[in-house]
């Protein structure tokens, strides 16, 4: 196995296998917090990285450690502590030129990203799990969205993504009293799509973005385009987008083959064309 790209040095690394990403958070020591300037750029230039590969068909997004992501640093919370400022105005800035970055670049994304979630996803880190496409969860894994236990709210858009995965109740709950879910209630409540075990995580997020990256590309990024899309457009909007996507899915060479394959009874070779 060949890994290109690869870089534990950096806060978080980009290793490419064939069409398959992996992105770690690379902060173990202190659980992968999310909320630093530094890592946010670190990521936010890892994705965009990842968009830009022509190699990339799907992208896993885990931790190094035991955690998948504490969230926020809260070693750097209270008074005048990693986001806030005593001047209010520019606590609102830090959100928005900081961690608020994060949940619009996920959704511009065309690339889809499978969270590999090991050990706890708190506060921040759920958000950050819930902006990921896919979750697939090891039996360690804990959630919480517990920003209502230290005082505050979800300032990296909790409120907007949760709801959409879990249902309105479900994550009510988990937002106002800020209780740790277990991986099997995940499961049950559709936070995570399935559950493994610890030592299978990462080859089973490798199973699923194999059969991702088996499908023709542009299909797969258009159909994950509608779908986020989807959340929030009318039906008539969506309708709409859909037809045009259509069109141009109808004119690639690797709708041909898929066609072709089904007839002569083969396997497609897609050549993302």
């Amino acid at each position: 196995m060949t890994m290109e790209g690869d870089d534990m040095t950096d806060l978080v690394s980009y290793a490419r296998d064939g069409a398959i990403v992996t992105l770690t958070l690379n902060d173990p020591e202190p659980r992968n917090p999310i909320s630093d300037p530094a890592m946010i750029e670190a990521l936010l230039a890892a994705l965009a990285r990842l968009e830009a590969d022509p190699e990339a068909r799907v992208a896993i997004l885990t931790g190094a450690g035991s955690a998948f992501s504490a969230g926020g640093n809260i070693k750097k919370m209270g008074q005048a502590g990693g986001l806030n400022d005593p001047l209010p105005v520019r606590t609102r800035a830090n959100y928005r030129n900081g961690i608020q970055r994060l949940p619009i670049a996920f959704s511009q994304l065309e690339t889809p990203v499978i969270a590999a979630v090991n050990g706890a996803a708190i506060g921040a880190g759920c958000d950050l799990a819930c902006m990921c496409d896919i979750r697939i969860a090891g039996r360690s894994a804990r959630f919480a969205e517990s920003f209502v236990k230290l005082g505050i709210i979800a300032g990296d858009g909790g409120a907007w993504l949760l709801p959409r995965i879990v249902g309105f109740s479900k994550a009510c709950e988990m937002a106002l009293t800020g209780d740790l879910i277990d991986a099997e209630e995940a499961l049950a409540c559709g936070l995570v799509s399935r559950v493994v075990d610890d030592g299978e995580l990462l080859a089973a997020a490798r199973e699923v973005a194999g059969k991702i990256a088996s499908n023709p590309p542009y299909a797969v990024r258009m159909t994950k385009r509608l779908l986020w899309e989807g959340q929030s457009a009318s039906l008539g909007a969506l309708l709409e987008m859909a037809a045009s996507m259509q069109a141009l899915a109808h004119a690639t060479a690797d709708h041909k083959e898929a066609i072709a394959a089904m007839l002569e009874k083969r396997p497609p070779r897609f050549t993302g064309e």
